[in-house]
This record gives C-alpha cells, sequence and structure tokens, in this order.
C-alpha cells in the first residue's frame, strides 16, 4: 500500500513557455526517487534512536552491574546487600539502611544512588545530630538522592521537620528528592523510648537493608584486605603486593569490633611498618597478636623457630603460585619430591590456594 509522505513542487519564471507534459513526466520519474531517500533518511533517524535508546539501555544495565565495585565480598550476606541494592534502585522509594559503625551503609547508600535513574545528579550526604536539619542540603538534592547519616541523632523537632517533608513528597509530591537514611542504633528501643517517632521510623523503614558485621562475613576478609592492600600501597606510595596466609589467618580469627573500619586501620598500621614486600603476622598491630602467640613464641627453640619460618614460607610461596607446587619447588630453589614432603609434614593443603 502506497503512504504518501509528502509532495514536490515545481516553480517557473513567469514568461516562460513550458512543456507541461514534459515537466510533469520528469517529475514522476523523480518523485519515487526522493521518496526513498526520505524513507531512508526516516528510517536512519529511527535506527540511531534505536541504538540510542540501547546505549542508554546497556549503560544501565552496565551500572547495576559494576557500580558496586567499592562494596567487595562474596559472602552470603553481601550477595544479599547486593540483590536487595539492584531491586531498590531504580525506584524513588525511601530506604533505611542498617548495621554497626564501620560496616559500610555509605557505601550501600552510594551505590544504590549510582545505579539509580538520579545518577547523573550530585549524591548528597546531610550528617544529623543534635545540631538539626541543614535545609540547605535538601535544595543541592534537589531531582538527586539525600543521605541522612545516623539518622537517629537527629532532635525531635528536626524529626517532625524530616516527617513533614516526607509526607509533602508522598502526598503532594513538592520535593523531587529521593532519601536514603542509615543508622547503628536500635531505632526499635529508640521509639519505645519517646527519642524517635515512631511516625518517622515507618517512613524511613519502607525499604530495609542490613549490612552484616564483619564477624559474619569472615570469607570476605582475605578479598578486603587484598582491596585495601591495593588501594593504601597506591596512597603511601609503598611496594608492599601481598599479606602473607599466616597473617591473613590471624585476621580471619579476629573478631573486628570496628568491622571494615577497623580492618582498614589494621591494613593501614601493617603496610607503614613493613619493609618489604610481603605483610606479615609480625606487621600485624598487638590487638592482634593474643596472648597465647606471644608466650609461645617467647619459648620456641631454634629448630621451632627454623620450622616455623620454613612454614611459613611454603605457604606464602604455594599462595603466589596459586598452589603449584612444581612452581613453588623452583622459586624455592627445591625438588618437587623435598618440597612435596615438607607439605605433607607441615600439614599444609595447596588445594586452598588454587584459584
Amino acid at each position: 500500500m502506497n503512504k504518501t509522505i509528502g509532495f514536490v513542487a515545481a516553480g517557473f519564471r513567469p514568461g516562460k513557455k513550458i512543456d507541461e507534459e514534459a515537466t510533469i513526466k520528469i517529475l514522476e520519474v523523480f518523485a519515487p526517487m526522493i521518496a526513498q531517500a526520505v524513507n531512508a533518511e526516516h528510517a536512519s533517524e529511527h535506527e540511531m534512536k534505536r541504538l540510542s535508546d540501547e546505549n542508554v539501555r546497556l549503560k544501565v544495565e552496565l551500572r547495576e552491574r559494576f557500580d558496586f565495585s567499592r562494596l567487595i565480598g562474596n559472602s552470603a550476606p553481601m550477595r544479599q546487600v547486593y540483590d536487595q541494592s539492584v531491586q531498590i534502585a531504580r525506584s524513588n522509594t525511601t530506604v533505611l539502611i542498617r548495621g554497626e559503625s564501620g560496616t559500610g551503609k555509605g557505601l550501600v547508600a552510594q551505590a544504590i544512588h549510582h545505579n539509580s535513574l538520579r545518577a547523573k545528579r550530585p549524591f548528597v550526604r546531610l550528617t544529623c545530630s543534635n545540631v538539626g536539619l541543614d535545609e540547605k542540603a535538601f535544595s543541592r538534592a534537589e531531582g538527586s538522592t539525600l543521605l541522612l547519616e545516623e539518622v537517629s541523632g537527629l532532635p525531635l523537632e528536626s524529626q517532625t521537620k524530616l516527617l513533614n517533608i516526607l509526607d509533602d513528597r508522598r502526598e503532594r509530591f513538592q520535593a523531587n528528592v529521593r532519601f536514603i537514611a542509615t543508622s547503628s542504633k536500635n531505632l526499635e528501643l529508640l521509639t519505645a523510648k519517646g527519642e524517635m517517632l515512631p511516625g518517622l521510623f515507618a517512613r524511613l523503614a519502607e525499604f530495609t537493608i542490613s549490612v552484616p558485621p564483619l564477624r559474619e562475613r569472615k570469607a570476605d576478609i582475605l578479598l578486603l584486605a587484598e582491596h585495601l592492600l591495593k588501594k593504601l600501597d597506591a596512597e603511601h606510595k609503598k611496594k608492599v603486593r601481598r599479606i602473607s596466609t599466616p597473617a591473613i589467618d590471624m585476621l580471619a580469627a579476629y573478631h573486628f569490633p570496628g568491622n571494615v573500619r577497623e580492618l582498614e586501620n589494621v591494613v593501614e598500621q601493617a603496610l607503614l611498618t613493613c619493609d618489604s614486600s610481603v605483610i606479615h603476622g609480625h606487621h600485624l598491630p598487638p590487638t592482634l597478636q593474643t596472648a597465647e602467640v606471644s608466650d609461645t613464641a617467647t619459648t620456641l627453640t631454634l629448630a621451632q623457630a627454623v620450622e616455623a619460618f620454613e612454614r611459613d614460607l611454603i605457604i606464602d610461596t604455594l599462595k603466589s603460585t596459586e598452589g603449584n607446587i612444581a612452581k613453588a619447588a623452583r622459586r624455592l630453589d627445591s625438588t618437587e619430591r623435598i618440597l612435596g614432603y615438607k607439605i605433607k609434614n607441615y600439614g599444609i593443603e595447596p588445594r586452598r590456594f588454587r584459584r
């Protein structure tokens, strides 16, 4: 079926004799050619728009896949945090992020913002305290995300103002701001004691994400420690490349009451005191040196000390070769048979270092 997409007109100078029949034939020849060109242009524009839309969609998918790069960990509790963050990122729902101090609640909030439709706007932080609300922060966060850090620190008067703002946004859409709040406090207890408005707690807790403490995600300590080492090594311009397996074991055995923030402080202190390319157990701060380890260290015989050093050296080499005994033997200037005997004698399992 033919479709009209336009018309072709011809103009002539006054007084000039025109062969109308010949002119019409010429126009009839050129009209389909022009129509094909116009259709091709329309198709090109449509394809460009399709590609542009596809590019935007892919960018959104890439953000959802990769903007969690600052959140380190593959443990089950952290995978749940990732899943919840992706689920809620592209909505305007208020989010409450709960967790102990130092767990990385602010990083989760940033990840949600950068995966949202507001990602092009600046991420605005507001530290809540007894001083009250900074109204300028709401203006800066227009069309973006406003993070209310430790929201339970707001005095009741400021809580009332915030509740009114949240109600206005829901009922009359006066504020184009997406709110994310964090808290390390027991908000249920504060509400029961009258230190937090029940209505505000209900508004903030529309969607809750709980960030686990480090002691509940010990499987992530190796990843976190290596990530922090790389970052801090670049900041301090050192040449420390890795953390020894015995040192990692010491980190994993510690309960880290200060969570990831404390782990970062521990790695930084070890980095600054390290005079080689590897962080060993003795580089770690005294809080990780248990009394039992310290007492044992003072009663070691020379033979025991040599064996302990040799075992650590073998473990470090196996780690660097990803559990390859043949490569480890060459690096240690030994034979595969002798190294295999020592590995068995020391109870070392090369499989734990394979990736």
